[in-house]
């Protein structure tokens, strides 16, 4: 069943007991809002595309949306966070020299995965920033970190 889970998902994360614990789901789409990510979470549900993790992120270049523990029932539910990505992942779209107009899904997502692998191999706190205290709050940052990463496509 694993390796079905990884088509279902742009990127999973896993703890370092190999647990899923983070289901990433990437669009390219710009302004959106909560209530549309919660309507795209509950159709991406619907359609029985994502695994159950204690954490889903739906990753868009100008908005991060995350849940925490709310589990995969196909309903509308606001999510728990909604973060303004741009002050962290400004410099990996500043190595990539790509823009975050501009940027297709699959760029999007190898970013994502650069800041996540960062995440993970970190042995503490000390590099994020204060847009990143939403990690610490949400406990995703301690669930993640010295866990590893697959990416859904094969």
């Amino acid at each position: 069943m694993v390796s079905n889970m990884k088509q279902m998902a742009d990127i999973i994360a896993y703890d370092t007991k190999g647990q899923l614990t983070l289901v990433v789901e990437i669009k390219s789409k710009l302004g959106t809002s909560s209530q549309w990510a919660a309507k795209m979470r509950r159709n991406i549900l619907a359609h029985g595309l994502l695994p159950s993790a204690p954490f889903f992120l739906l990753g868009l270049p100008d908005h991060f949306y995350l849940w925490k523990d709310n589990g995969i029932i196909p309903e509308v539910i606001m999510p728990t966070y909604e973060i303004e990505p741009g002050p962290f992942l400004q410099p990996y779209f500043e190595k990539s020299g790509l823009s975050l107009e501009k940027i297709s899904g699959k760029n999007f997502e190898l970013i994502v995965v650069s800041w996540l692998s960062e995440i993970l191999g970190t042995s503490g706190k000390d590099f994020l920033q204060n847009s990143q205290k939403w990690l610490i709050e949400s406990g995703l940052f301690e669930a993640i970190r010295g866990g590893h990463i697959d990416l859904g496509h094969p």
